[in-house]
């Protein structure tokens, strides 16, 4: 078969969720209201609190979920057949991903902007608070630290992408000025930053960077790493209208364009599917099927990271509540649409099964690699770009994501960190807290030597420690709609679902790294384990405590809002 169906009814299914679930979701479940004054008018400062046009917000919010991720997990789990990686993709990203990115945002919205682990000590017990801390600060540790690694890999084995990748910082900065200090018109800035965009990726074609060894008394792999997080660092202390916000926006467009050149490049060359549906023939030492899909696709289905970006950042800029579903559902359509591309890529981007069989030798094979040399391959049939260029613009997508996941993540893992400070009663500012994670991301990733090699340490534990936080995330949401005596079976059929996947998972990690004798990684999956069932109790108590109370007969942070409005 070609690829054409794939793409056909995943892309179907995507629009059916979005116009018809996400309906059901904001107006009888969530209950979405556009009176409702939001963090972002309530607490205004220009800094992390500033009301932000949901077109941009969006792109803000859809390339910090995605990251690296949504490319790599869907790009690996093909190993065992396109099926049900596919399904995954879909179904989850329609039932499971919107229903929590958007959940997580409301949530986080009627409790003033606050993050999902302070909500925790709110509808669960400062215990399980304790212990959600936890699993965050170890799940965005991972994150900061291993696409730190990603990204110098794809700018080291790509270096036609390095001068779009950091051209991109300028593109930024210029739109943020454009649109919030000079208050141009967001279409002409949109399509100008696009176009500068595209034309740097054609300069990086033409002229690739390739660092000298050694530079400054480093390799270039080290120097990077360093870099990177340099750039991450001063982007989560400055003001969200500044960097952030304007890179997430222009990227999202621009990533949004390259999808569209993947896509029509499918319809137009036809691809074939060389990969099998079902792989029955999947390499020695490659894990079962149950439950490793349902974490190695974390990102692309559901992703408690996207939680955290919900309630640390995107939260702070809603405008109205009834934005939150077009940020926060549609967000999580996009991310679908990117891990959709990626399996399309990897399974359909080979000339032969055997071309296939050559790259999946070994489970974790596959990942950025197939997404950019299979979707360059089928941009040349279709476009007739050439070669190099097809896979500059999808290696610079890839770098993109992540980079934007990776200096919000720093910017999150800093509010963890204060939160954290708040708890011991001490009081941590800005700077020291950026400090902080700067510090625990570069030992973590250098904890290995200077090649990076640490940043991936404990990357094998993120499927796991990340549905387990979606689970925990939407454990919160459902305490919220019991005492409101809302229909809470949206949110508990994937909770259930998700956290006993990610829970048999996590076991089944014990007893693999018991046997290779990793001691550090299996101390940490304990933690990780102990904390999930901990709070997982703590839940299950406040939701049997939150039907027997007596119900809400007004939305407490709405009425409180109605007095602020007076």
């Amino acid at each position: 078969m070609n690829a054409i169906p794939l793409l056909l009814i995943g892309l179907a299914m995507f629009a059916g969720g979005y116009v018809l679930y996400s309906k059901f979701l904001g107006d009888r479940v969530y209950r979405l209201d556009a009176s409702f004054t939001t963090p972002a008018h309530e607490l205004q400062d220009g800094v992390d609190h500033v009301p932000t046009n949901k077109f941009v917000l969006w792109g803000h919010h859809f390339t910090s979920v995605a990251g690296a991720a949504p490319i790599v997990g869907p790009a690996v789990a093909v190993i065992w057949g396109w099926l049900p990686a596919f399904l995954w993709v879909t179904l989850g990203t329609v039932f499971f991903a919107g229903m929590h990115d958007l959940g997580a945002l409301w949530a986080s919205v009627r409790n003033k902007g606050r993050s999902m682990g302070t909500l925790s000590g709110r509808y669960i017990g400062r215990r399980g608070a304790n212990l959600f801390l936890v699993v965050i600060f170890l799940l965005l540790l991972m994150v900061i630290a291993a696409f730190a690694v990603v990204i110098t890999n794809l700018l080291v084995s790509t270096p036609s992408a390095v001068i779009p990748a950091w051209g991109a910082v300028a593109v930024a900065l210029l739109v943020g000025q454009a649109i919030y200090r000079y208050k141009m018109s967001l279409g002409l800035v949109t399509v100008v930053g696009v176009v500068a965009l595209y034309g740097l990726i054609l300069l990086g074609d033409a002229v690739p960077v390739e660092l000298p060894d050694p530079i400054l008394g480093m390799s270039p792999a080290t120097f990077w790493i360093v870099a990177l997080f340099v750039y991450a660092g001063t982007a989560s202390l400055l003001p969200v209208w500044v960097l952030l916000q304007p890179r997430d926006y222009i990227n999202g467009i621009q990533l949004f364009v390259g999808l569209g050149i993947l896509f029509v490049s499918v319809l137009l060359s036809a691809p074939t599917v060389v990969a099998p549906a079902f792989n029955d023939a999947v390499p020695a030492g490659t894990p079962d099927l149950l439950p490793l899909l349902f974490v190695t696709i974390a990102c692309g289905a559901i992703s408690g990271f996207h939680g955290m970006v919900s309630s640390g950042t995107t939260s702070k800029q809603l405008d109205k509540e009834t934005d939150a579903r077009f940020v926060g559902y549609f967000g999580a359509v996009g991310e679908g649409m990117l891990a959709l591309g990626a399996i399309i890529a990897a399974v359909a981007g080979f000339r032969t099964l055997a071309d296939w069989e050559a790259v999946y030798t070994a489970f974790g094979q596959g990942g950025v690699g197939a997404f950019v040399t299979g979707g360059g391959q089928i941009v040349n049939s279709g476009l007739g770009l050439p070669a190099s260029l097809s896979s500059t613009v999808l290696a610079t997508m890839a770098i993109l994501f992540a980079a934007t996941t990776m200096d919000t993540g720093v910017r999150l893992l800093r509010f963890v960190v204060q939160e954290a400070g708040e708890v011991a009663r001490l009081k941590i500012n800005n700077g020291v807290g950026t400090l902080v994670v700067l510090a625990a991301g570069m030992g973590l990733t250098f904890s290995q030597g200077a090649d990076g090699a640490g940043g991936l340490r404990i990357w094998p534990l993120f499927g796991t420690s990340n549905q387990l936080l979606a689970a925990l995330t939407l454990s919160i949401v459902a305490v919220m709609l019991i005492r409101k005596r809302r229909n809470p079976a949206p949110v508990l059929v994937p909770l259930v679902f998700v956290f006993a996947m990610a829970f048999w998972a996590a076991l089944a990690q014990l007893g693999d790294l018991y046997e290779a004798g990793d001691w550090l990684l299996l101390a940490i999956d304990v933690v990780i384990i102990v904390a999930a069932v901990w709070v997982a109790f703590e839940a299950v108590v406040a939701m049997r405590r939150a039907s027997q109370e007596p119900p809400e007969a007004l939305d407490a942070d709405a009425t409180e809002n109605a007095g602020l409005r007076r």
